[in-house]
């Protein structure tokens, strides 16, 4: 059995429509998109204060003024905030734009989840980037599809597994050279009791929570993406203008999802500062 072999054991042995919010008494801030297919609203959530803050900082410097809407998937999400994508040429790979930093992850789930409007950070991927950081100015908006129960009981279980995994994985890293020695050694004995010990301290550390009523009824009534919870930082919610998103995931794109024909962020401006 490898290290590889051994950290996979874990999976086995513990497998047994167009809304929109108010924010009258809201304390987040609120920031208007104006958009070449309308304008959109969104409050940044105050609990994710890195991210609203680089945000709102971004949008004072009129650093989204021009970007383009590079990355459109209907029924899943539209994404923007790449610099290099002002005046861009036509057909022009883009996506890999920042500002030369990244966030660290903000994600306060179940609180937040990736439900149909959800402001969420755009970031490279896990095998690069396991601290799941997010970009410094890239950003999406969900849309997604509406699910059944089933499809979401089989969502969660697979995300509670991920995690539980995860911690699994970093606790059998950490006794690595432990581990090679009883390889080498052949001692299956010993193995198989150290993955036992490290099952019950993931077991007992480990305490994800299960989807919540209110989300499951979000997720099959409205849609969303809830195979990014956990994974991605949402740090807010589009208030107003979710029809114009909804039309702008629908627009003709070629292979790498771009829109044959631009669509940009005219502006940014920031209609209400956060309060504490």
């Amino acid at each position: 059995m490898t290290v590889v072999g051994f950290i996979l054991g874990l999976s086995t042995a513990c497998s047994q429509s167009n809304m929109e919010y108010s924010a009258e008494d809201s304390k987040d801030a609120i920031v208007e998109l104006q958009t070449s297919m309308g304008d959109v609203v969104v409050e940044l959530f105050n609990d994710t204060p890195l991210h609203r803050d680089n945000f709102l900082k971004l949008v004072k410097e009129g650093y989204y003024d021009g970007v383009l809407f590079h990355r459109v998937i209907n029924d899943f999400m539209v994404q923007t905030g790449d610099p290099e994508s002002k005046g861009a040429a036509p057909g022009a790979q883009l996506g890999s734009g920042d500002p030369g930093y990244t966030i660290e992850a903000e994600i306060v789930y179940p609180k937040h989840y990736h439900k149909y409007g959800a402001l969420a950070a755009a970031r490279t991927g896990d095998a690069m980037n396991p601290q799941k950081r997010s970009s410094g100015s890239q950003f999406y908006i969900v849309t997604g599809d509406t699910y059944t129960e089933g499809q979401l009981e089989k969502m969660d279980a697979k995300r509670i597994n991920s995690e539980m995994q995860n911690y699994f994985q970093n606790l059998a890293m950490s006794y690595r050279d432990s581990i090679q020695s009883m390889q080498r050694a052949g001692n299956h004995d010993g193995l198989e009791a150290l993955r036992q010990e490290l099952i019950k301290q993931t077991e007992a550390a480990v305490h994800p929570e299960e989807m919540s009523a209110e989300m499951k009824s979000a997720y099959s009534t409205q849609g969303g993406t809830p195979h990014l919870d956990g994974s991605y930082t949402v740090f807010g919610q589009v208030l107003k203008g979710m029809d114009v998103i909804d039309k702008l995931q629908k627009v003709e794109t070629d292979n790498s999802d771009r829109p044959l024909e631009d669509v940009k962020i005219i502006s940014a401006k920031v209609l209400k500062d956060f309060t504490e």
